[in-house]
């Protein structure tokens, strides 16, 4: 806007020099426009950088030195259109520097310049200038309206695109975090058993070799579980994985502990029921992570798994060993990321996990979940 009113007041004047050729005394039209345009520019420049207290005051000042200057220059100019379209520029600068009722105020003032007229001249005359003043200054206030519009529109699109930078960021990081669970209760569960059935088999290797032989085999079957949880974690990543029901899953899970070891019983409690499959993901994974805690740190006989489909509407998972327990584990004190991974695949399922645990009492490992 700044730059159109500016190429305006240079046409005006332009005008202006134009017109003043016809007339006897020349200078003095020019000299007034000159003037009026000179100011008119450096104030287009001048006031907009100004703060807005302090910019109403001076556009005021402004207004209250153009407008006499105006009127000579249009006594000067006998009414030409030079001046009047200088005066049109005054307007429109009015309309985007002071509030609206003192730019009214000042479209209001601008036809007043043909008060040397009679008064059917000055009526003629006056009113075309005020309908000249007011469209100048609703085209002005719809301009810059619109300018407006597209800086909100192009701030309202800033921070679109940073929220969804923001977005992929924090899928990313959800995802990056969802890998890392799988590979920890998968892979890594199966990787552990591996590790104790090769310490187990070099125990007995030189007093009892078809005993080392078995579990060198059971331990081949581990890493070729191993090596498909692998497969099925690619798998996931470009169709949705898919497991057989919770209870088979977790017969497995309890004979793989009796095999490594630690001998683990399941328990079902309730009616059964169809469970949404990130539920049954979170039950199975908990299990899975009680189990190898079970065999890598508790020192215990035996393990149980207690599955128990409540009339309340959710479903809790128990894991229990009888072993030395965890010193400090209800204040969450030790707390490794196979829980912290197990606390978030609750929570995202709406459910909670908790441990309870006491040195010498063996622990309990209890996920409850909607269902």
């Amino acid at each position: 806007m700044t730059r159109v009113l500016a190429v305006m007041t240079c046409l005006a004047l332009l005008t202006v020099a134009v017109e003043a050729t016809a007339d006897p005394h020349p200078l003095l039209a020019v000299a007034l426009g000159t003037t009026y345009a000179a100011h008119a520019l450096v104030s287009l420049w001048w006031l907009p950088r100004q703060p807005a207290p302090r910019r109403y005051w001076l556009t005021a000042a402004h207004v209250c030195l153009q407008l006499p200057l105006g009127v000579l220059l249009f006594a000067a100019a006998h009414g030409a259109v030079g001046a009047t379209l200088l005066l049109l520029v005054l307007v429109s600068q009015c309309v985007l520097l002071l509030p609206l009722p003192a730019a009214a105020a000042v479209t209001a003032v601008v036809p007043l310049v043909h008060l040397g007229m009679g008064w059917a001249d000055f009526a003629r005359n006056a009113l075309g200038l005020l309908g000249a003043a007011v469209f100048t200054a609703v085209v002005t206030a719809l301009l810059q309206q619109a300018q407006r519009a597209r800086a909100e529109l192009a701030e309202a699109n800033d921070l679109l695109r940073g929220y969804a930078a923001q977005a992929e960021e924090l899928a990313t990081t959800r995802e990056r975090n969802r890998l890392a669970r799988d590979i920890h209760d998968g892979l890594g569960h199966h990787l552990a058993v591996v590790s104790m059935q090769v310490q187990a088999a070099r125990a007995v290797l030189r007093t009892d070799a078809d005993r080392a032989d078995a579990v060198l085999a059971k331990a081949q079957h581990q890493a070729g579980e191993a090596l498909a949880e692998v497969r099925r974690s690619v798998a996931a990543l470009r169709a949705p994985a898919t497991r057989p029901p919770l209870r088979p899953s977790l017969e497995v899970l309890t004979a793989e502990a009796t095999a490594a070891g630690v001998p683990a019983t399941l328990e079902v409690r309730g009616v059964e029921r169809p469970l949404p499959p990130e539920t049954e993901e979170s039950l199975f994974r908990s299990a899975q992570e009680g189990l190898t805690n079970v065999r890598k740190h508790a020192g215990a006989t035996c393990a149980r798994v207690v599955l128990t489909y409540g009339d309340d509407g959710t479903v809790r998972l128990a894991v229990r060993d009888d072993g030395t327990g965890l010193p400090g584990a209800a204040a969450g004190a030790g707390e490794g990321f196979g829980l912290l991974g197990l606390r978030e695949r609750a929570a995202r399922v709406g459910g909670c996990l908790t441990v309870g645990s006491s040195p010498g009492a063996g622990t309990e490992l209890l996920v409850e979940v909607p269902g």
